[in-house]
């Protein structure tokens, strides 16, 4: 049985956008995209809050807990989970894309795959088991069928 986690992957969205702005303006390295062309990051943002707060949603309609490791009453499959098993995760890493495109700098792009990497290690990569033994074989067939990000 998984462990809880004391810190939440919100949290680590916040972090992680910190660590950008402070990157950004401490250390911008190299512009790469221009300013005119950055705000095709606030598509990514909009998407991407659109795309966890959907994916939450559907866990709340579902009645199963959205924390992380605590323990699942329904597998859900519909909606947004017919295309990613982790929706969440991903409107989190949308959310970071939009911001990185809108600082424009090469330097802030380092902490995104940072949080990727804390996502993918401590979260779902335990989910994964977390759910597999709550749900058996349902589970491994809805994973066999959809990607964990896309």
């Amino acid at each position: 049985m998984e462990q809880k986690r004391k810190i939440l992957p919100p949290v680590y969205l916040l972090l992680t956008l910190a660590s950008m702005a402070a990157l950004h303006y401490a250390a911008p390295l190299m512009h790469l995209i221009p300013p005119f062309v950055s705000w095709i990051g606030l598509i990514f943002i909009i998407a991407g809050v659109a795309i966890a707060a959907t994916a939450a949603f559907s866990f709340k309609r579902a009645g199963t807990p959205i924390i992380p490791f605590e323990p699942s009453t329904a597998l859900v499959t519909g909606g947004l989970f017919r295309y990613t098993r982790n929706p969440m995760y991903l409107g989190m890493v949308s959310l970071l894309t939009g911001a990185g495109l809108l600082f424009g700098t090469l330097s802030v792009w380092l902490p995104v795959a940072v949080f990727v990497s804390i996502i993918r290690n401590n979260f779902i990569l335990g989910e994964e088991r977390f759910l597999e033994e709550i749900f058996g074989q349902q589970y491994i067939n809805y994973k066999n069928k959809v990607g964990r990000w896309l």
